[in-house]
């Protein structure tokens, strides 16, 4: 299935790169404008694809970093003989789709040889932009994680016992219809007024409008493939994980006091104070106050000085060569 969203054009090249996982996977990238610093690779979040951050690109771009933003595994044009539309893939889901990072890092170093590069990941994304940090922390020159919840107390504790139970009844490939229940449904309820069931993404009523238009967004992910970012939130947050982190690697947290996703807000300050504790030196927090979950594309209020304050990071922890 080919990316249809409006931003896609404003990447400069499309192509299929092949993965240790099997995946063949789709990458949009864009080239640096003037003399490039480093490179940003973009994680996108749960149900959408990578040809809806062509925006973001191009302005990272005008600030001298080379972009490349990638289809994971069951979304966008990404391919795999295990992974169809909606499922990672049938066994280690998590694993793949952090093998698939790996193999765009290896590709975006194969094309730009020697920069530094910046790991970037939005709800979903930024569970897949730990993760791969606390693998791959020490290749990494910083790690954006925003938007993302990694919070696990009781309730999702029983959730993924839940999930299991599910799928034993179910089966993988089908929709969730607790986790439906819990997460999409639930948020959308959670903006009131609403126009519909998706304004907890945005206050932009067009940018809505489009990812509901989009074939590629807003789909129900299969039991399988919430199974594997459960293993993303509980793998990621964990001690364990976090103090695999290299204690320097600066780190750039962002969330909404509007957002439903992130307890408005506050499970980007738990994950900031948690970061902390394990020893991280670098972590910059930025609640924006009354954002929803979709930041890059909110309405210009709140939009713009969450941009502004990543690319004000990103210059200082990458400075010009």
């Amino acid at each position: 299935m080919a990316a249809t969203d409006e931003d896609a054009p404003l990447f400069d090249h499309r192509e299929t790169i092949d993965s240790r996982s099997g995946a063949a996977v789709h990458v949009y990238s864009r080239k640096a404008q003037g003399r490039a610093r480093g490179i940003v690779l973009i994680n996108h979040g749960l149900a959408e694809h990578a040809g809806r951050y062509g925006r973001f690109a191009s302005e990272l771009a005008g600030f001298g970093f080379h972009v490349f933003a990638h289809d994971h595994r069951g979304h966008g044009s990404t391919s795999a003989s295990d992974a169809p539309f909606r499922r990672f893939a049938r066994r280690h889901g998590a694993d793949r789709v952090l093998t698939d990072c790996r193999a765009v890092h290896t590709h975006a170093l194969g094309r730009y040889p020697g920069l530094p590069v910046v790991v970037f990941g939005h709800s979903m994304g930024g569970l897949i932009a730990l993760n791969y940090a606390e693998t791959h922390g020490r290749d990494l020159a910083g790690t954006a994680v925003w938007n993302a919840n990694f919070q696990t107390g009781l309730q999702e504790r029983v959730g993924r016992l839940a999930l299991k139970a599910e799928k034993a009844l179910k089966g993988s490939d089908v929709p969730s219809a607790l986790l439906q229940r819990a997460t999409f449904d639930a948020w959308g309820k959670a903006i009131e007024p609403r126009r519909t069931m998706f304004d907890w993404l945005s206050h932009d009523d067009d940018a809505v409008d489009a990812y509901i238009a989009d074939p590629l967004c807003g789909f129900s992910p299969t039991l399988s493939m919430m199974e594997d970012v459960m293993t993303l939130i509980f793998q990621g947050g964990s001690q364990a994980g976090l103090d695999m982190l290299p204690p320097a690697l600066p780190m750039h947290l962002l969330g909404g006091t509007a957002d439903p996703v992130t307890d408005k807000g506050e499970a980007i300050r738990w994950l900031g104070g948690h970061l902390r504790h394990a020893g991280s030196r670098d972590v910059t927090v930025e609640i924006i106050e009354g954002a929803r979950h979709e930041t890059l594309h909110e309405l210009p209020a709140y939009r713009d000085p969450a941009v502004a304050s990543l690319t004000a990071w990103l210059q200082r922890i990458v400075p010009p060569n």
